[in-house]
């Protein structure tokens, strides 16, 4: 249990105090949006955009490419995520949750190819493709954009994307130094099991739309 203590915390011995109080925030605010999906709750834009802000200055000292571009995305999708989940029609929610159509299959698809193709292309130009992490970092980073697309869509088969993309990315922040955010992507996954289940019940108790 020491050993595992150790090999988590030494990897901070060289980090500056702004940097851990930084990826602290981040975690709390990251497991607070997961928290929120969980619940279909607005504030899972705003508590994840802060967390997402943070881990792009993070990342980018890592050198884990993939997870820069896709926190950057992340903010970006939180944004219309937000607008998409507030829209209403005299007082009744427009877009609740759904399962995915052809249309949005489709549209998964292409952008998990896309992910996988221009991620991998970044680690090329950065010279960084011979590192081990970086296929799969490429293939956490095309699960998370596929699900983080979904999340903002209110479908949810985006749990199923945010599961796998989670257990695949704990030894990645492991092995890269980042302990608090190994630790945090354990509970991600305890929660997007427990967030699946919960969408399921609410989705029979809302009209389904095309």
């Amino acid at each position: 249990m020491l050993q595992i203590f150790e090999y988590l915390v030494d990897p901070y011995m060289g980090y500056e105090i702004g940097d851990i109080f930084l990826e602290i925030v981040a975690v709390v605010m990251g497991l607070a949006s997961v928290y929120f999906a969980k619940k279909d709750h607005l504030w899972v834009y705003p508590t994840g955009m802060i967390s997402t802000a943070i881990y792009v200055y993070l990342l980018v000292q890592a050198g884990l490419v993939g997870d820069v571009l896709i926190n950057a995305y992340y903010f970006i999708m939180s944004l219309y995520g937000w607008f998409y989940w507030t829209q209403k029609k005299e007082g009744i929610t427009v877009h609740a949750i759904a399962s995915i159509n052809l249309r949005e299959t489709l549209m998964s698809v292409f952008l998990f190819i896309g992910s996988i193709v221009g991620v991998g292309l970044l680690y090329v130009f950065f010279d960084k493709a011979n590192d081990w992490t970086a296929p799969v970092d490429t293939l956490t980073t095309a699960l998370f954009f596929v699900g983080m697309w979904l999340m903002a869509r209110r479908k949810i088969q985006h749990w199923i994307f945010w599961i796998i993309g989670d257990v695949i990315s704990v030894p990645l922040y492991l092995v890269k130094g980042l302990g608090l955010t190994s630790l945090q992507y354990i509970i991600f996954t305890l929660i997007a099991i427990f967030g699946y289940r919960e969408w399921k019940k609410r989705l029979h108790n809302y009209p389904q739309t095309a």
